[in-house]
């Protein structure tokens, strides 16, 4: 394996890093990775999607190689989005596929809404629900209250952050490797050491602290403990900041589809970064039943927004990939590619 290589452009916010699979006359298709990660992790798919299509991947603000500035949660989505915006500029792109991962997804719902004219397509790749990661309940997204009671904000595992500014590269169960192989992937790593070692490099690149990953909260005395606060990458899914489901209401219709995999435990209705999940099971204390406080059904929340979608002209397809969990693109890579070039050529 030769490392890709990352090209730098300098748009009208930002000095962004991507990789840029350049095929001149293909339909244009932007890749954007979701949290704890980087646009590295489409390798080695990508590479078989670039025959067919004009790429760009970037790194998002906080991630990767791109130049970074501190993430204000209220209006993270909207800037990310803004930072993509800027980049289809710089690369004169009038309007290209968007595919979003995780989330990514969140970015990408949020730059559909913002700008739909520009979208020929969008793909949805385990995305995060439409009502953001934690502190709402049923299909239609309720919250709690207006802080965000019941989702994690900027809370995040200790030792998981203590092995990250360690620059962790071993096999400790804590460290990027394990947490990587054991929360994205369905039965072990789909990929060789090199790939697993790249993604590694590129997991320790994120920018770590309240202003980026995970970001600050505010410490409850009761269950659950914590409240999102207003700076950092995870409080950007808090649910007054990550509402995306007016999405459900744009026009033009770009056509949608829908990717997840059946055995996710990150973007689920049992999420077991829920929560609630983690209340039931007995890993946090004190949980007040499922009546109180349910497990988020992201699942199902994404597919109500996208059925108003369709009430409202739109159409959407849904793909559930058997044999994966949260990352289809590398667990079965050759279906996921098959898939996408049908889409965008139909």
């Amino acid at each position: 394996m030769t490392n890709p290589q990352k090209t730098l452009i300098d748009t009208a916010r930002r000095r962004t890093a991507c990789y840029r699979l350049s095929n001149p006359g293909k339909p244009k298709l932007m890749l954007v990775h979701g949290n704890a990660s980087s646009a590295a992790f489409f390798f080695p798919t990508i590479q078989a999607l670039a025959p067919h299509f004009d790429i760009v991947a970037p790194d998002l603000n906080g991630f990767g190689d791109t130049q970074a500035t501190p993430v204000h949660a209220p209006t993270a989505l909207c800037d990310w989005a803004d930072d993509l915006n800027a980049l289809a500029d710089a690369l004169g792109w009038q309007r290209f596929a968007l595919l979003g991962w995780s989330l990514g997804g969140g970015v990408a719902w949020r730059y559909a809404v913002n700008h739909p004219e520009r979208l020929t397509h969008l793909i949805l790749l385990s995305p995060m629900s439409p009502y953001g990661f934690g502190g709402t309940r049923g299909e239609e997204g309720r919250m709690y209250d207006e802080r965000g009671w019941g989702s994690p904000g900027g809370f995040a595992n200790p030792a998981f952050l203590q092995k990250l500014g360690e620059q962790d590269r071993g096999d400790d169960p804590m460290a990027a490797r394990a947490v990587l192989e054991k929360s994205l992937f369905a039965a072990g790593w789909p990929v060789d050491k090199a790939w697993q070692d790249l993604y590694v490099d590129e997991l320790l690149k994120i920018h770590l602290g309240e202003d980026y990953y995970p970001g600050d909260y505010q410490p409850l005395a009761e269950f659950p403990y914590v409240l999102p606060g207003t700076r950092g990458i995870s409080n950007a899914l808090a649910p007054q900041y990550a509402n995306v489901s007016a999405f459900a209401q744009i026009n033009p219709h770009p056509p949608v589809l829908w990717i997840r995999g059946a055995k996710d435990t990150l973007v689920s209705d049992q999420s077991y970064s829920d929560l609630a999940v983690l209340g039931q099971l007995g890993v946090v204390p004190g949980y007040p039943g499922a009546e109180a406080f349910p497990p988020q059904p992201m699942v199902g929340q994404t597919r109500a927004v996208l059925e108003q979608y369709k009430e409202n002209g739109g159409r959407y397809s849904e793909l559930v990939f058997e044999h994966s969990a949260h990352a289809s693109h590398l667990e079965e890579p050759e279906r996921f590619v098959d898939e996408l070039k049908a889409f965008i050529a139909g």
